[in-house]
């Protein structure tokens, strides 16, 4: 189910050359709904502001949080009433031109997919890494966006499947850890809990946000955004992914390293039990 424009269609039939699809000019957020309640809605729509400001395009008085918000639980109710799954809205700027657009104004799309998963759980088996290095992504704050120039993650997920691994790491062009190719990147070594800085080129993940903010539960353990080097990673005890979708999925393997997940087994119930609170 699509919600193109607050119309409700299976497939959308129309705009197919919009400017997201020919240059990638559009801003999304992928968001998790349980039971019909849309996850950290509040850093979902102040992160779609902040890229929508940043890419330049124009924000209409509407495209309010109640607006959005509505827009979201209307979609979902199309497909069932008491809705698990995520929710993908994507914002491209209108109108025509080639690379310079004649228009700043917006569409917005909403598309929903049911999951099966309903909270944020460790799934069992492997989960192998390694890095990817065939290109890398630039230190700066375009980097930071959720757009729809995602080439490289794209590359990123083939270059995984053609090796065997679940997902890769990205560098950046300094070769330092930057991301994975669909979320945020943590280590954990003894009582420190480090995560690649903005000014890495790291998405400014909503999920990441939220471990940052919740690390002053744990104070055992020191957060840190910092640089983080790929050599890092074989001296961690814990290496997790991160994304508002999965929560976090802790690496069992990286290399020849082995890793635990202890602490990301209780974060996960920590996780749990802020999101059934809403």
């Amino acid at each position: 189910m699509i919600n193109y424009n607050e119309n409700f269609i299976n497939e959308s039939k129309h705009d197919l050359l919009n400017r997201g699809f020919l240059y990638g000019d559009s801003v999304f957020e992928s968001i998790k709904i349980i039971n019909n309640k849309i996850i950290f809605w509040e850093d979902h729509y102040m992160r779609l502001m902040s890229s929508m400001r940043v890419a330049r395009i124009e924000i209409p008085d509407n495209y309010t949080p109640e607006f959005f918000k509505s827009q979201i639980l209307n979609t979902i109710s199309k497909v069932n009433s008491n809705f698990y799954g995520r929710v993908r809205l994507s914002v491209f700027r209108d109108g025509g031109g080639y690379y310079t657009p004649v228009s700043m104004s917006p569409n917005f799309i909403i598309h929903c997919a049911i999951s099966e998963v309903k909270n944020y759980l460790i799934k069992n088996g492997d989960f192998k890494v390694d890095l990817f290095k065939d290109y890398y992504i630039q230190d700066n704050l375009l980097s930071n966006l959720k757009t729809n120039n995602k080439l490289i993650n794209v590359l990123a997920g083939i270059y995984s499947n053609e090796n065997n691994l679940d997902n890769c790491i990205l560098l950046n062009n300094k070769k330092n850890v930057a991301e994975f190719l669909n979320g945020n990147l943590f280590i954990v070594n003894e009582n420190k809990i480090k995560t690649p800085s903005l000014d890495s080129g790291c998405l400014k993940g909503v999920m990441r946000k939220k471990i940052i903010e919740y690390s002053k539960f744990f104070p055992e353990y020191n957060l840190e955004e910092t640089t983080i080097s790929p050599f890092e990673l074989l001296s961690a005890k814990e290496i997790w992914l991160t994304n508002s979708i999965l929560g976090i999925v802790p690496v069992t393997s990286y290399r020849n390293k082995i890793f635990t997940n202890d602490l990301a087994k209780i974060f996960i119930k920590f996780l749990n039990k802020k999101v059934t609170d809403f």
